[in-house]
């Protein structure tokens, strides 16, 4: 039943499955399973190539034990993997309810397996992986879903892509583990009162990978280096991002470039949208609107200011590059109907990424009409990809079915830019991109929450969005500062919110503004090309009224006295991974009230942050823990180990640093 193999792993063959359980690094082991002659080797998701280490393994019998460093594995006669940490707590185990574990309290008549293999047609499975659950474990990570909740204990989230959705399937628990889902079929999962349930739709078998540490960020620090660090942030990731929906010239973009320069603000991007190109997936400029690309990018620079181009994975029917990436099988299939996968402003099917050949295509054709231009940033938008109709059952990848491997996407689109970018002798790179999943972050991903609404509700939903994006293993996270859905910059009310919003933006990894602004009093240019598209109102800091632009000014010139803390942020979380923003917990693991604290975080380990996410606030309840803090507002020097009241009035958001 039980063998160890000659790459020093523990295999268990039973009824038809075979069973892996291996050491992955320091205190960490992989775990996966088949069925029926399925083979173990392939595809390694979101792990990097295996480590150097050697587990203890000990076999008595029908049972066997696994030991890599503070973690052991146990495999009971029914075949339940329970495991340990080093001083012989249990982090997690599998729900089995059978016969076979006649020793075992949890011998039952219900026949309940924790592994469980339903075959599809075709060869695929149905797979089902449960869990004892522990009332009173906490969870974070998980990704980005628009909900408030940053303790994912309780919850039902979908294991797939939406736009504003990244499902990044890593875990964090307060018990002292972090599990990855090493799996990137579309399934769900449910942290449930009485067991979790891990669900893949379609795929060739289990994957899991397991670790232990005796803090937060032990255990997140041992799952980044397993799947990959990002690269060192470049210089203008820093600073201030400027952004709308959108220039619709040349001509327009440079004004608003020379005019932040002419008031002496500090700014580090800009950002060219979507519809910039003459037709989805030519990935040019279009010279009707934008006449001399090198000329403004030569402009720019002298202002110290880099561009952003926006790029998109959609290939419109008419475009002069559909038919030869048709012909090399470079774009999406649908299994059904008309080969068209999402429909805006054009019928377009998306490049594959998960195809090498079709990532060096798309490659080479925005090196040649961007990057040897001058532009170095990207926006990779629609990374999700971003179906008009979620039918992932109907998606065929060059890796597989959309069912089997298609979270994988995003990280592909991610990689295929990093690794040209990498080709031509980059090192520090950052594309902006809608989406990712685990392993994104070694690919220079950067991810922003995408298409959200304008409103304070949707705004508490980004904090818990970001924080769990930065304990699942994606450090560089940003939002469109003021929401992207509406707005009027004549609205008192969205005022303040863009108020609130853009100070919280100072003390988010990356400071950008962007936005799609009402009202659309400003038609389309014409029937073709980069003039088919509308424009929202504007969305500059001046676009706002006095009040507000004097705090835009405060922040920007606050981010900027922060930029040595923040560049020293980046250079730690590119030696081991460590989010820029984290939960309370992540800093003080020892502090019961820092596990409950959803409202507030950390800005690396010196900066406690209060975001203002209420309206017609003017002060709020913020909780110190030990020591001395500093209200960087007040200059108020405050104990630690306790609830304080501060002023939050609207040009405040309450900061406190540590001393």
């Amino acid at each position: 039943m039980f063998r160890i193999d000659d790459a020093g792993r523990l295999i268990r063959r039973f009824a038809g499955e075979t069973l892996c359980v291996e050491a992955w690094g320091e205190n960490a082991l992989r775990v996966r399973a088949v069925q029926y002659g399925c083979e173990l080797e392939g595809r390694d998701g979101a792990l990097l190539e295996k480590p150097e280490g050697k587990a203890e393994i000990t076999i008595g019998g029908e049972t066997a034990s696994i030991c890599n460093g503070r973690i052991r594995a146990e495999i009971t006669r029914g075949g339940k993997l329970i495991f340990y940490n080093q001083k012989g707590d249990v982090l997690l185990e599998e729900f089995a309810r059978n016969r076979r574990d006649v020793t075992s309290e949890d011998c039952s008549a219900l026949e309940i397996e924790g592994r469980e293999f339903k075959g599809l047609r075709g060869g695929d499975y149905k797979l089902t992986a449960r869990f004892e659950s522990d009332r009173n474990e906490k969870l974070f990570g998980m990704g980005q879903y628009q909900q408030d909740c940053l303790d994912v204990k309780g919850c039902t989230l979908e294991l797939a892509h939406r736009n504003s959705q990244a499902s990044v399937p890593f875990v964090i628990s307060s018990k002292g583990y972090g599990f990855l889902w090493n799996n990137p079929a579309i399934g769900e999962v449910t942290f449930g009162k009485n067991m979790t349930v891990w669900k893949a739709h379609a795929t060739k078998g289990l994957d899991y990978w397991i670790t232990s540490g005796d803090t937060p960020a032990q255990i997140h620090e041992a799952y980044m280096k397993a799947t990959g660090l990002p690269p060192m942030m470049p210089e203008y990731g820093m600073g201030f991002w400027q952004c709308k929906l959108r220039y619709l010239t040349q001509d327009e973009l440079l004004h608003v470039a020379r005019e932040y320069k002419r008031r002496n603000l500090p700014i580090d991007v800009i950002v060219v949208d979507f519809f910039h190109w003459p037709l989805q997936g030519d990935w040019k400029f279009d010279l009707e609107y934008w006449p001399d690309p090198e000329a403004m990018i030569r402009e720019l620079d002298e202002m110290g200011i880099a561009l952003m181009v926006s790029v998109w994975p959609t290939v419109d029917r008419l475009s002069e590059n559909f038919q030869p990436m048709w012909d090399r099988g470079l774009l999406v299939h649908s299994e059904r109907g008309v080969k068209t996968t999402m429909e805006f402003l054009g019928n377009c099917t998306f490049f594959d990424a998960t195809n090498p050949e079709s990532r060096e295509y798309v490659w080479q054709t925005a090196k040649r009409n961007y990057y040897d231009k001058g532009v170095k940033l990207f926006w990779l938008d629609e990374a999700e990809p971003e179906y008009s109709v979620y039918d992932f059952d109907n998606y065929r990848y060059f890796l597989g079915s959309n069912l089997q491997v298609g979270n994988l996407y995003p990280v592909m689109y991610a990689k295929g830019f990093y690794d040209g970018m990498r080709a031509e002798g980059n090192e520090k790179i950052v594309n902006l991109l809608r989406c990712a999943w685990a392993g994104s972050a070694r690919y220079g991903a950067l991810v922003w929450s995408g298409d959200i609404a304008s409103s304070f509700g949707s705004f508490r939903n980004q904090l818990a969005a970001g924080l769990n994006m930065g304990m699942a293993g994606i450090p560089w996270w940003t939002t469109d500062i003021g929401g992207f859905h509406g707005g009027n910059p004549n609205d008192p009310a969205f005022r303040e919110l863009f108020a609130r919003w853009f100070a919280w933006g100072c003390f988010c990894p990356v400071m950008r503004l962007h936005g799609d602004r009402e009202p659309h009093d400003r038609p389309p240019m014409s029937d073709h090309g980069g003039g088919m598209c509308v424009s929202g109102a504007d969305n500059e800091v001046w676009s706002y009224g006095e009040e507000v632009y004097e705090i835009c000014k405060k922040y920007m010139a606050l981010r900027e006295s922060l930029r040595p803390y923040i560049r020293a942020q980046m250079e730690h979380t590119h030696e081991t991974g460590a989010p820029v923003m984290r939960p309370m917990f992540y800093d003080f693991p020892q502090d019961k009230n820092c596990w409950e604290i959803e409202t507030q975080y950390m800005f690396g380990p010196d900066y406690l942050v209060a975001p203002v996410m209420q309206s017609g606030v003017s002060e709020m309840d913020v909780y110190l823990p030990e020591g001395k803090w500093l209200n960087i507002d007040t200059n108020e020097i405050l104990e630690g180990g306790r609830w304080v009241t501060v002023p939050a009035p609207l040009d405040i958001i309450p900061v406190m640093k540590r001393l």
